[in-house]
């Protein structure tokens, strides 16, 4: 299984450079609220392809995000794509 590894200065690291990243950062073109939803996301699907349960995988990023409640996660990962 490939393990989720997250660039704390770059956590979109897989998709585009941390040149390019710190630019858009410093330009303020990067949604942060869009950006923790996305890692969010890879997580919860990360745990559920180690067979966590949905609702375990959901508490855990809670207790990662406290300042989320279930519910909110709950819509953040099951939320349709664009």
């Amino acid at each position: 299984m490939e393990s989720v590894l997250i660039n704390e200065r770059n956590p979109l690291a897989d998709l585009i450079s941390d040149e390019i990243y710190d630019l858009l950062c410093t330009r303020g073109l990067i949604d942060e609220k869009s950006v923790r939803d996305f890692i969010i996301r890879r997580k919860f699907k990360n745990m559920r392809s180690k067979k966590v349960s949905a609702s375990d995988a959901i508490e855990t990023l809670r207790n990662e995000y406290p300042y989320l409640q279930f519910d909110t996660i709950r819509k953040i990962v099951y939320q349709p794509k664009n």
